[in-house]
């Protein structure tokens, strides 16, 4: 029989992510954060049969906010920079939050800057919002808590 302290899974819609010097608020989706370490294969030439693996370089996915759009130019004028070929790197973290509002679980990315953007679709058929979205390359990410 289990006597210890029952600890439920975060749940994935209470989140908030911090971007170095922009304010933008109301993000619906974060998704893309990811690393994987390639793996090299060789064979030592004393063994015929197997291969050995080593690890090799470490890439990590692409980021992408989705938000519904609003007067905040914030984001998009980041990318505008990039295009305009002034790639300003900034830091983003990326929090969850438990039901208490207490920051749980944190991912921090460095160098980070924005290598897509999107224009939301419009459509005068429904009245579905604006959506927004903004794809984030970086060179780490490391889980703090």
């Amino acid at each position: 029989m289990a006597t210890g302290q029952r600890k439920d899974p975060f749940r994935n819609f209470r989140f908030r992510v911090e971007i170095d010097g922009i304010q933008q608020a109301g993000f619906s989706d974060v998704t893309g954060f990811d690393s994987t370490v390639d793996v090299i294969e060789y064979r030592d030439g004393s063994d015929p049969t197997h291969a050995r693996k080593l690890s090799g370089l470490t890439k990590y996915g692409t980021i992408s906010l989705k938000w519904g759009i609003t007067d905040s130019m914030e984001l998009y004028n980041w990318h505008k920079e990039v295009v305009g070929g002034n790639v300003e790197r900034r830091n983003v973290s990326i929090i969850v939050i438990d039901e208490a509002g207490n920051d749980k679980a944190r991912w921090d990315f460095v160098n980070v800057w924005p290598s897509k953007y999107d224009a939301p679709d419009f459509s005068a058929k429904g009245n579905d919002v604006g959506i927004e979205s903004l794809d984030l390359v970086h060179e780490g990410m490391v889980r703090v808590s």
